[in-house]
């Protein structure tokens, strides 16, 4: 019995010591399997999509869900938009609209037709939201410099270049290529270029333009008062000075088409420097009958795409010399056009390349709101006597390869009344804000009112100036005062 018990109690430890093995593996084997699966998936990594996304995922859904957000197609919400209480940024509603989703229409609201704002394009980039769309990484360019120590895209350079020579409204095989914050910023890194060196023995260039001009023209040449130049005045004021060596030293600025009465123009001073601003020379805006070929043009991209607020322009300048100076100004300014808007641009660019000529051409959608504003304004406007708008005929453009009806930026209104002798006022008091011709050293009998921005806008315009010319039987007063 003692030999029994003895060998019983071995068997009970050698069965406890084999079922303590037994467990000391089964958990060793589950520690060695679970670190096998940790290492195996990623621990901290982002959520994934199919295609391989990860950090970008974040910036995407902002971005989708900011455009989603319902304003009632009267208003827009923007990523960088005032946030409210639930810390999400809200509606920002067009002129004559309010409300949380700008559904609330403004009675009796004044349009607002000064403005250049060229937001009649941005139906067009809501169609092409995708393939517009631009994400980038926080560490995106921090450098100062880009590709090959420059402060520009060479990219974006060589896509400036095929678009031009794709539409045909400028060569530029033969120029070097400057960007800009916008257009405005280059206008004076021009005059800077052209103008001579500032010293004593160098008299200042005289920087000119002729009747109706853009205002900037004068007002950046008059702030800016360097000792290499200075506003001269109207050519009209040279041009019949009898002298052939008199404009030498004179730095003429063409806007072409103009602004504000958009023709199509071309230097008047023999012998001048011109800086010809073709800002909308583009097929949506105008005809196109040639390619520009000036020594000195000026592009910018909020009349070719309405990206008004990437504020991005560039010129072609034929000289080396002329563009090593302005390319200076610009460098010594603000080093260089910002290199996220230069990426932007690129992407736009981009999309109108791959779309010409197609269903989706930027230039068919932006001339066909054009042309159908210009046509319901000149419907109205034809049966009044009070009012008058300038005349464009069909013409051909090479872009479009026919006859191009009318589709300009902006309306150059007259008024023909006697006692209507500034016409800015006479709409205003209709209830209309536009852009008084006196701005541009036009008489006061003419306004501009823009026919650029959003649909909304353009609709109040057009049920003002509708009331106008329905009331203008019962405006003229006796005495020669109008009533409106």
């Amino acid at each position: 019995m003692e030999t029994g018990r003895h060998r019983s109690q071995n068997l009970g430890s050698t069965g406890l010591a084999f079922h303590a093995l037994l467990c000391s593996s089964l958990l060793l084997n589950a520690v060695f399997f679970a670190h096998h699966l940790l290492r195996s998936s990623p621990t901290a990594t982002p959520e994934r999509l199919g295609d391989g996304l990860s950090w970008a995922l974040q910036a995407a859904r902002e971005a989708e869900a900011v455009a989603a957000a319902d304003c009632s197609g009267h208003g827009n919400v923007f990523l960088d938009g005032v946030t409210g209480e639930d810390g999400r940024p809200g509606c920002e509603c067009n002129r004559c609209f309010s409300g949380p989703d700008c559904s609330v229409r403004t009675p009796n609201c004044t349009a607002d037709a000064d403005s250049g704002n060229p937001l009649f394009l941005e139906p067009y980039w809501r169609r092409h939201a995708a393939a517009s769309a631009v994400v980038f990484s926080g560490w995106h360019r921090l450098s100062y410099i880009t590709t090959g120590g420059r402060f520009h895209s060479v990219e974006l350079d060589r896509h400036i270049r095929l678009l031009h020579r794709a539409v045909g409204n400028a060569v530029v095989d033969d120029k070097y290529l400057v960007f800009g914050a916008g257009s405005m910023q280059l206008i004076n890194a021009l005059v800077y270029a052209l103008s001579p060196d500032g010293n004593a023995d160098s008299p200042p260039a005289s920087v000119v333009a002729t009747v109706p001009y853009y205002p900037a023209y004068k007002s950046q040449t008059d702030m800016f008062d360097g000792r290499e130049y200075r506003w001269d005045g109207t050519t009209a004021t040279w041009s019949n000075n009898g002298s052939r060596n008199s404009t030498k030293g004179f730095i003429e600025f063409v806007t072409s088409p103009n602004n504000p009465d958009t023709a199509l123009r071309k230097p008047v001073l023999a012998g001048s420097s011109a800086i010809v601003d073709h800002a909308y020379y583009w097929p949506h805006l105008t005809h196109i009958p040639a390619p520009a070929d000036e020594d000195v043009m000026l592009f910018t991209a909020s009349k070719l795409s309405g990206h008004a607020g990437s504020r991005f322009g560039w010129a072609l300048i034929r000289d080396e010399k002329v563009a090593k100076r302005a390319l200076s100004y610009v460098e010594q300014s603000i080093m260089g056009a910002s290199r996220d808007t230069q990426l932007r641009m690129l992407k736009i660019l981009k999309v109108i390349l791959a779309n010409l000529h197609g269903k989706e051409d930027i230039f068919a959608f932006g001339y066909d709101v054009m042309r159908s504003r210009w046509r319901r304004l000149n419907a109205v406007v034809s049966r009044s006597t009070r009012i008058s708008l300038q005349k464009i005929p069909p013409q051909y453009c090479t872009y479009f390869n026919r006859i191009k009806e009318p589709s300009p930026a902006y309306a150059w209104v007259k008024c023909e009344w006697e006692e209507d002798v500034d016409c800015y006022e006479t709409l205003l008091a209709a209830g209309i804000i536009s852009r008084s011709g006196t701005l541009s050293e036009a008489e006061a009998r003419y306004t501009r009112m823009s026919l650029l921005k959003a649909q909304d806008d353009f609709d109040v315009l057009l049920e003002r100036i509708t009331e106008f010319v329905d009331a203008e039987e019962h405006g003229r007063a006796p005495g020669g005062s109008s009533s409106m």
